[in-house]
């Protein structure tokens, strides 16, 4: 299954956010969970980070959590805000 969590940062936490990205990639880089495509979410300017969006292939929806929950941006108290929604893909464009 298919699940897009979708992350927006507290407000001013960018500086927090830079002091613990490498661990988040470290994370991201060992293999939780299928990544299909993940990311940082950017303010209208294009550069500065205000969140992250992940889609996963896991399991079940309580996969999906437990991969966000093991996250150090968690773990860190980074996220404000972090919706767990199931994706459905569509392929011929309906």
């Amino acid at each position: 299954m298919l699940f897009a969590i979708h992350c927006l940062d507290k407000p001013d936490g960018l500086e927090k956010r830079l002091a613990h990205h490498a661990a988040h990639r470290a994370y991201l880089q060992e293999g939780h969970a299928h990544l299909v495509v993940a990311g940082p979410l950017v303010s209208d300017d294009g550069e500065t980070m205000i969140g992250s969006l992940f889609l996963v292939e896991v399991p079940s929806r309580a996969a999906a959590e437990a991969f966000n929950a093991q996250d150090p941006f968690v773990k860190e108290g980074i996220w404000g805000q972090v919706i767990i929604r199931r994706f459905d893909k569509k392929t011929d464009n309906r």
